[in-house]
């Protein structure tokens, strides 16, 4: 129940606090169960693409293979559909199935133990409530000697620390729940901790930053450099709820996710409870100075950023209020490692709320630039993150970019049912938008999803449209491969100008 990369900044336990529930109505357990599997982000680990909620069948990548998740409908041959309270009380508490066999970390016991049985059992209700699955589980992909199970308890000896989370009588409640939360089912250090070679996070440094399937999940310490340390709790609470805070940036790639999915369901008293908790972290850092960009290099990326960045960042990395990030000043820029800035450099970025969509570059720059313009920024405007992006890493991370750059991350943008419902009564609009007539068949477009669907949010507005364009595009065999993504995010790009020029 983890996020896709195995990872995910997640809230609190509803119906019960850090105290046990009592017993409760069916139908009042099942909600409660609903709400605790929105909390552990369930749905991210355990629906493949294209496939039933909670089947399984999604691939987790580790440096040692892929791993299958399982289904957790209540199938009674391919699901947990013959789990007993006990069994399942086990697999989240101690990482041992309904077989006895242990659990690969993947699934992260290592923070689910610390959640109540109580509540354990409320997910439990919530699940077999579903209707039942048959999806029988996919093989694992794992390397000798990790194909075998019976290892994991070596590293369950070594790493692994069975317990109950117990609250803090000297804290305030908030705080307290924010602990169960982040410490628990919320499992954030599963994505903001460093590993070691074993892949177990490494405790000393714990919520400092880590690198999680090509992705950088930044220092959420106290911290005033690297972490959130200026960051108030306002400001956290937005960026849980929404994907972004004012000055601060927005939510990418599996936290973006993970807001989709979960955080943006939660109750605002969770949400604050997570600020309280985060914002008592002492501060860490687990990075140090690192690598300096030489004068040539530092020229070579102000003069890639210039020319295709500072019209929207602007030159001094600003940004602009509510419609660009800024990049100054930025935590997602500045973190330990620059994957994150490689990565939206490369694929470029869905709208959020009321920012811009971002168009990608992999098409448009050589690796070698886009290394340099990822160290320009990291290094400018009092940035001090260290120039260890190279033309070696932008080539690694490109496949993993494959499906951004090649434009379809829009076909699956955030979307709106009566957005997409509204585009589809407008087809021949979208089909026949060309250079020459772009701006007003956009303006005819915008103004009639909008009569359709008057209350939709800008960005959601944004994003379905494109995607809905996506679709259309994809299926045009007279586009070559190579322009769908810059026509995908140009139609984006205007679809924004559009939409923010009318308002909500």
């Amino acid at each position: 129940m983890a996020n896709k990369a195995a990872l995910a900044i997640v809230p609190w336990l509803a119906c019960g606090g850090v105290v046990a529930a009592r017993a409760a109505p069916t139908d009042a357990l099942v909600a409660k169960g609903a709400y605790l599997a929105r909390v552990g982000d369930c749905v991210a680990c355990h629906t493949a693409a294209g496939g039933e909620k909670f089947a399984g069948g999604e691939y987790l990548n580790s440096p040692f293979g892929r791993i299958a998740t399982p289904n957790i409908t209540p199938d009674k041959q391919t699901g947990i559909g013959n789990w007993t309270d006990d069994q399942f009380y086990r697999a989240m508490h101690t990482g041992v199935d309904s077989e006895g066999q242990y659990l690969y970390p993947a699934f992260p016991y290592e923070w689910f133990t610390k959640v109540t049985r109580d509540d354990v059992l409320a997910i439990k209700a919530y699940l077999f409530s579903l209707p039942p699955v048959h999806a029988p589980k996919k093989s694992n992909k794992l390397i000798f000697p990790f194909n075998i199970r019976a290892g994991i308890a070596g590293w369950n000896a070594l790493y692994f620390k069975e317990g109950t989370f117990k609250p803090d009588s000297t804290r305030s409640e908030a705080w307290n729940r924010g602990a169960y939360i982040v410490e628990g089912l919320g499992h954030c250090a599963a994505c903001h901790t460093p590993r070691n070679a074993a892949q177990a996070p490494i405790a000393s440094e714990a919520y400092a930053g880590g690198k999680i399937d090509g992705w950088y999940a930044p220092n959420i310490t106290s911290d005033t450099k690297d972490g959130i340390g200026g960051w108030s709790e306002a400001a956290i609470v937005q960026y849980l709820k929404a994907g972004y805070a004012k000055g601060k940036g927005v939510a990418f790639g599996p936290m973006a996710e993970t807001v989709h999915d979960s955080l943006a369901h939660l109750h605002d008293d969770d949400l604050q409870a997570i600020a309280v908790y985060l914002k008592s972290l002492p501060p860490k850092r687990n990075h140090g100075p690192g690598a300096v960009a030489t004068a040539n290099e530092q020229a070579a990326g102000r003069d890639v950023y210039v020319t295709n960045c500072s019209s929207c960042h602007q030159p001094d990395g600003a940004g602009l209020a509510g419609a660009v990030p800024p990049l100054k000043a930025n935590g997602a820029v500045t973190a330990g490692g620059p994957e994150n800035v490689i990565r939206v450099v490369l694929g470029g970025l869905a709208a959020r709320a009321t920012y811009a969509p971002m168009p990608g570059f992999a098409t448009v720059l050589s690796p070698q630039q886009i290394a340099d313009v990822t160290n320009y920024v990291r290094t400018s405007w009092g940035n001090s993150a260290a120039a260890s992006a190279t033309s070696a890493m932008v080539a690694s991370l490109t496949p993993k970019s494959a499906t951004m750059m090649a434009g379809t991350h829009w076909c699956h943008a955030p979307s709106d049912p009566a957005v997409g419902k509204a585009a589809a009564n407008d087809a021949g609009l979208l089909s026949n938008i060309n250079d020459s007539n772009e701006l007003p068949q956009m303006e005819k477009l915008v103004a009639d999803v909008r009569r359709s669907a008057p209350n939709t949010p800008q960005d959601r507005l944004v994003n379905g449209l494109t995607a809905s364009y996506c679709q259309i595009l994809f299926k045009d065999a007279s586009v070559l491969p190579d322009a769908r993504g810059p026509r995908l995010d140009r139609f984006a790009s205007l679809a924004y100008t559009v939409v923010s020029k009318h308002g909500r």
